[in-house]
């Protein structure tokens, strides 16, 4: 259906720890947005030592990462100081603004950006909205607020009318998307090499 469109991710894996972020890398991507209870570590839970070892094999890939959450800044700093990630507290997700304010955190854009986060109505549309590649992951554990569970079964409705899609058609909905992703991306890196040269004839001149 077509209502339901807005809450697709682009992508659904079983869980954030097993997505192939290399190949994200090398495939353009620089910035990943991450929310944190169910996508991270259990609801409320503190950052654990696969958290942790996440981050770092993140920045050894060259990824910049920022925390994006509804949570309030004594639950979100905790974690953020824990795996070394800055933060958005009180983001108030669907709102499109602290996914634009992530992205100037990390010096990224729409382009070479991926959110990654467990709740269909608040991150995935969030991140939709800010035209922001998102993948969904499954919750981490079934403990959950009385609000977000409600919110569950009607997340099962889009999901089933996801996995329904037509997949030549999504197949070719997804090259497109990527060409013209690449497009901007090396008009990006035109751009950049072409001030830093200007740059450098200033300093020789």
């Amino acid at each position: 259906m077509l209502f339901f469109k807005k809450f697709y991710p682009r992508k659904v894996v079983r869980s954030t720890y097993s997505i192939n972020f290399k190949k994200y890398y090398k495939n353009g991507y620089r910035g990943v947005l991450f929310d944190i209870d169910n996508t991270l570590v259990p609801h409320g839970e503190a950052a654990n030592e696969k958290a942790i070892n996440f981050f770092k094999k993140l920045k050894e890939i060259g990824f910049s990462f920022c925390l994006i959450s509804n949570n309030k800044i004594d639950r979100v700093k905790s974690f953020a100081d824990a795996v070394g990630a800055p933060f958005i507290c009180d983001a108030h997700k669907p709102s499109t603004e602290p996914y634009n304010e992530a992205m100037k955190l990390m010096g990224t854009d729409i382009h070479d950006t991926i959110f990654v986060g467990d709740q269909v109505f608040t991150d995935v549309y969030g991140a939709n909205r800010a035209n922001i590649y998102t993948i969904l992951v499954r919750p981490i554990h079934p403990k959950e607020e009385i609000q977000i569970v409600l919110k569950r079964y009607l997340e099962k409705l889009v999901l089933f009318f996801y996995r329904m899609r037509d997949r030549k058609q999504l197949k070719k909905e997804n090259k497109q998307y990527d060409k013209r992703r690449l497009k901007f991306l090396a008009i990006k890196r035109n751009k950049s090499k072409k001030e830093a040269e200007g740059k450098s004839e200033e300093e020789n001149n």
